[in-house]
């Protein structure tokens, strides 16, 4: 007998996620499902989303969420943040659409062994640093060089806009009390951890196992967002306050969905993703197979699961 209501999707039928919108933000609604559809409810009526083009859900003050509609984010890959003025406390994702544990075995694996996590912090930061041979340096070079890119980086966009820029200097608890050139870089990068710890999560990957962020449950995704702030949103925060935005925070999440509204960036982060994994491989597509659940041996083999290994004989279960 087949449970009630509208099946799971099957994950061959779900929007890759470099295909889907970058993210959604919802407040002062109800979200609930419609059969395949997230539905946002307000005063002025009811909208219809198709879940399965959605990365991820921000929800912001006001908002609540069915448990229904939940379920369907969730069997459709989404991501589900709740976002306040004070910033983002991650709570929840949904289930990977990637079918094998392929990518999370090579992170695990790359982080845990010193030179392949070294390889992939440099390479990390080579992409930072275009035509530029990083492949000798120290993480302590390193972390130098980056430092001085991104206060040129800084200086750079104040001198193009005409904003004061003092430092980066913020207090999570207290949004409001930033200055605004602070406020709208908080705000933009909030934004862009939020894509990218959804791709992370849709591939497989595991958000904490960063290499040149540690220690943190969403390590892996200040690696990541790290390689974009400088083209995408510390611009935008800069642009935005030299134009005398009067609510920075809707402000600056409008103008960071307009500019990734292509897709071009999930496409990118997918990309980078894949590449700094499965090197050498160097991002080529990754072959999954649903029923690839295997056994581990010592010997470093792997074997086929659901076989009985007693005596001789392998009999299926």
């Amino acid at each position: 007998m087949k449970p009630p209501g509208v099946p799971p999707a099957e994950l061959a039928d779900l929007t890759r996620a470099e295909d889907r919108i970058s993210f959604l933000y919802l407040e002062r609604s109800v979200i609930h499902r419609d059969s395949n559809a997230i539905t946002a409810t307000d005063d002025r009526g009811v909208i219809h989303i198709p879940a399965a083009t959605i990365s991820v859900l921000l929800l912001g003050p006001g908002t609540s969420i069915t448990h229904q509609a939940i379920m369907l984010l969730a069997d459709h890959g989404g991501t589900a943040v709740w976002v306040g003025e004070r910033g983002v406390r991650y709570y929840a994702h949904g289930r990977s659409l990637a079918a094998s544990s392929r990518l999370l075995v090579a992170q695990a694996a790359a982080v845990s062994h010193r030179n392949k996590r070294l390889a992939v912090a440099r390479t990390m930061y080579a992409m930072r640093f275009p035509g530029e041979d990083t492949g000798n340096l120290s993480m302590q070079q390193l972390r130098g060089k980056e430092g001085a890119r991104v206060r040129r980086i800084y200086r750079e966009n104040a001198k193009r806009t005409g904003v004061t820029w003092n430092q980066r200097e913020y207090d999570k608890a207290d949004f409001a009390g930033g200055d605004p050139i602070n406020q709208a870089l908080s705000a933009a990068h909030t934004c862009l951890y939020g894509i990218v710890h959804a791709v992370i999560v849709t591939l497989g990957a595991a958000p904490g196992l960063g290499f040149i962020h540690t220690g943190h449950e969403r390590a892996f995704v200040y690696d990541i967002a790290d390689l974009y702030k400088a083209e995408i949103t510390i611009p935008i925060a800069f642009d935005l306050v030299a134009e005398g935005s009067t609510d920075i925070s809707a402000d600056t999440r409008r103008r960071v969905r307009d500019r990734v509204h292509d897709g071009a960036l999930l496409e990118r982060c997918v990309r980078d993703i894949r590449m700094l994994l499965l090197k050498p491989e160097l991002g080529g597509p990754v072959e999954e197979d649903e029923d690839a659940v295997r056994l581990w041996d010592d010997e470093g083999l792997e074997v086929a699961a659901g076989r009985n290994y007693a005596d001789t004989g392998d009999v299926d279960f």
